[in-house]
């Protein structure tokens, strides 16, 4: 029998008992954020407190290649609220972060297909946009990813059909 349990929890407490026992049973938890949500970012799964027993596994290849480093940069926000000076190195990585983050977001409407996420998450985590200024990565999206993602020009085989495996260098 497979059981599969939903907690709320309290204005985002997951130390409450009752989590915390669900949470010893179960192989893996996904915490959903409203905070998240209402910020646009569908699907709003903080990946910093989410586990899973799968893990990438679920994944396609191509998600594996390109959003690997992406948790690091997205989670390293957290941490840098409670830090007073930070070096060039870190604000570079914090603003790529960001820039992660708003390339997550999307509309309820018109969610992203997995060619798409793989294409932004890829240029986003190799820093081809470190050079935009946040309020322009929705108009870069637009120009350059949709194009490349239109049904009706020939695309590189690795886009065409699954499993969307990136020809990416080793690193």
């Amino acid at each position: 029998m497979t059981g599969l349990p939903i907690v709320e929890t309290q204005s985002g407490d997951v130390s409450a008992d009752i989590l915390t026992n669900v949470i010893s049973i179960i192989d893996g938890q996904i915490f959903l954020s409203a905070d998240l949500f209402n910020a646009g970012i569908r699907l709003a799964i903080n990946v910093g407190i989410s586990v899973s027993r799968v893990g990438s596994a679920a994944q396609i290849k191509a998600m594996k290649q390109v959003a690997g480093k992406s948790k690091l940069e997205i989670e390293l926000e957290a941490f840098a609220q409670f830090a007073s000076d930070l070096d060039k190195a870190t604000h570079n990585q914090l603003a790529r972060g960001q820039r992660l983050r708003e390339l997550l977001k999307q509309s309820q409407a018109a969610p992203f297909a997995v060619e798409e996420h793989v294409v932004t998450i890829y240029t986003g985590v190799n820093g081809y946009l470190d050079s935009l200024e946040i309020g322009q990565l929705k108009k870069f999206l637009v120009q350059y990813v949709c194009p490349l993602l239109d049904p009706y020009l020939q695309k590189p085989p690795y886009v065409q059909k699954p499993p969307y495996v990136c020809p990416l260098p080793d690193p």
